[in-house]
């Protein structure tokens, strides 16, 4: 099972930074009996290896090398490799870059390097034979990507960005067949690589008769991607909630 972290983005929204947006501390992990910071991106990771990931593509810049000096070539048990975005170029640009190592055969799983949500295990909870979103509640969708669905869960629009957003619920990580997202890259290919956010690609897989679905279990979601949403998750994230989301542990 592979995970795909895209950590390429420049973090225009949070700069200036010293680093990569993808390692701003949030919270502290155990490492025997000395506590020690955690990057934002080793929350996805953790939840990534909850769900069963055991090789992780992470997508980067030329200029993230301390991306690649932070997590080297393993975290949490599982195996990290890197593929590289030349330039910025969206979601899906960076997605597809991992096409080479992932088989049709392989689940593929995806999350965002600047965001946090619980229940950490909430992956798990995505059917492994779908394409699939998690989805999370939040109060201003219009400045995330707002899932409509039908009574069964089967997505019928994403809206990106959309300040008429009908929707409340976001999706902030997920889960499709590596059949799925091969498919989705030829469609991508095939559409002139137009689609910078995955809500557009998502559209235009749904109306050629492509299927996705949802699932409405994700319980607080945060961006950490922007200084008032760095605060707002510094201040809200009490210290039993770092605790149950660092599980005891620090990255292996």
């Amino acid at each position: 099972m592979w995970g795909i972290v895209p950590a390429a983005g420049k973090g225009s929204r949070i700069q200036p930074l010293a680093f990569s947006k993808e390692l701003l501390p949030v919270g502290s992990a155990a490492e025997g009996e000395v506590r020690r910071p955690r990057a934002v991106s080793d929350f996805l990771i953790e939840r990534l290896a909850l769900a069963g990931v055991r090789r992780i593509c992470m997508v980067i810049s030329a200029e993230k090398s301390d991306i690649l000096e932070h997590y080297g070539g393993s975290a949490w048990n599982a195996s990290v490799c890197y593929a590289v975005q030349p330039k910025p170029a969206g979601l899906c640009d960076a997605l597809f870059r991992a096409a080479p190592v992932i088989h049709p055969d392989d689940p593929v799983l995806v999350g965002l390097p600047d965001t946090i949500w619980f229940p950490p295990r909430g992956l798990a909870l995505l059917p492994p034979e779908k394409f699939s979103f998690l989805l999370f509640p939040v109060a201003e969708p219009r400045f995330f990507d707002s899932v409509e669905c039908d009574g069964e869960g089967r997505v019928e629009r994403i809206r990106v960005k959309d300040a008429d957003a009908a929707s409340r619920w976001i999706w902030g990580a997920f889960r499709m067949p590596g059949s799925v997202f091969h498919a989705l890259h030829d469609l991508w290919l095939q559409r002139g690589g137009i689609d910078e956010y995955l809500g557009t690609l998502v559209n235009a897989w749904i109306e050629r008769g492509g299927e996705a679905w949802a699932v409405a279990a994700g319980e607080s979601y945060y961006d950490v991607g922007t200084m008032e949403g760095y605060i707002e998750t510094m201040r809200t994230l009490s210290a039993d909630k770092q605790s149950a989301a660092v599980e005891g542990a620090a990255p292996q």
